[in-house]
């Protein structure tokens, strides 16, 4: 039986820049983190993590600005992602800037 190909995919989803978005943010995070975490296990998402302010590479570990998210996933297909990507809970929530988020199929230089 031939099996699934898989394709990669970037996912860019910045958070919104309204009052109040850190706050929700930390808010779900630790349910948004569980959720991740199984998206890792069943190995949709090959890497991935928290995108962080400029100001932020020098700060201390506590005052560094989280602004979004980044990761890169294995799918059948893009509306595969999307379908994932809407149903995380910062989607869902209001905080990742829903009109603003990149999903784009890749080829990577190096392997995974």
């Amino acid at each position: 039986m031939p099996t699934e190909t898989l394709h990669k995919f970037m996912v860019y989803a910045p958070d919104f820049t309204a009052e109040g978005t850190f706050e929700k943010r930390l808010s779900v995070r630790a349910e948004h983190l569980k959720e991740f975490k199984a998206k890792i296990d069943s190995g949709f998402v090959r890497v991935g993590g928290v995108l962080l302010s400029a100001e932020s590479i020098a700060a201390e570990a506590t005052d560094k600005k989280m602004v979004g998210s980044l990761f890169i996933c294995e799918a059948k297909d893009i509306e595969e992602v999307k379908k994932i990507v809407e149903s995380d809970i910062y989607y869902q929530k209001g905080v990742w800037d829903v009109d603003r988020i990149v999903i784009s199929p890749i080829l990577p230089a190096v392997g995974f």
